[in-house]
C-alpha cells in the first residue's frame, strides 16, 4: 500500500501482541479506557503499552493497518481532570481491533453483527463498542472478541495473550 499516513483523532494501545485503536468523540473517555486497559493488562502480567493518545498516524503495509505515534507525544496520555501522565509506549503497532467508546443514552441496545471500522484506503478493522465508564473493559473485550485471547473467555483473564 503506497498511500501516505492519515492523522486520526483517537488512541492506540498494544495489549500483549494485539494493537487496538480506540475511537469516539472528544471527551468520550478514549484515553481513560486506554489507561485502564494498559493498567489491567500489566497487572495481570502481560505486556501492554501506549502507541499514541489524541493523534494517531495510520497507514498500511502488507500485513494490514499500522498505527504510529507522532514523536512529540511519545508515551504521554491525558487523563481528563487529572493531567498528562507518562506510560510505557511503543513507536508503532499493527492494528487488529477497533473499539468505539459510546454513550449508552444515545446508542441502540444491540450493535450490528460483524461491525467494522473502515479506514480507507488501508482496509477495515473489526469493531467493538464499549460504553463510556465501563468498569471491566478487559473482561468485556474477552467476552465480545474471544479470538483475541489465547484461552477461553474469562478463564484466561489472568494470562491474556492479546
Amino acid at each position: 500500500m503506497t498511500s501516505g499516513p492519515i492523522n486520526l483523532h483517537g488512541t492506540a494501545v498494544v495489549l500483549g501482541k494485539k494493537g487496538i485503536l480506540i475511537t469516539g468523540p472528544s471527551g468520550s473517555g478514549k484515553s481513560s479506557l486506554a489507561f485502564t486497559l494498559i493498567a489491567e493488562t500489566v497487572r495481570q502480567g502481560s505486556f501492554a503499552a501506549l502507541v499514541a493518545d489524541d493523534q494517531i498516524l495510520v497507514s498500511g503495509n502488507q500485513q494490514g493497518i499500522v498505527a504510529r505515534r507522532p514523536p512529540s507525544i511519545a508515551g504521554l496520555i491525558e487523563i481528563r481532570g487529572s493531567g498528562i501522565v507518562k506510560v510505557p509506549s511503543v513507536e508503532e503497532a499493527q492494528l487488529h481491533l477497533a473499539v468505539r467508546v459510546i454513550s449508552l443514552a444515545g446508542s441502540e441496545r444491540l450493535p450490528p453483527d460483524q461491525e467494522y471500522l473502515d479506514l480507507p484506503p488501508f482496509g477495515a478493522l473489526p469493531l467493538v463498542r464499549i460504553a463510556d465508564g465501563c468498569r471491566t473493559p478487559l473482561a468485556l473485550l474477552s467476552a465480545l472478541r474471544p479470538e483475541f485471547c489465547h484461552e477461553q473467555p474469562f478463564r484466561g483473564l489472568l494470562s491474556l495473550d492479546f
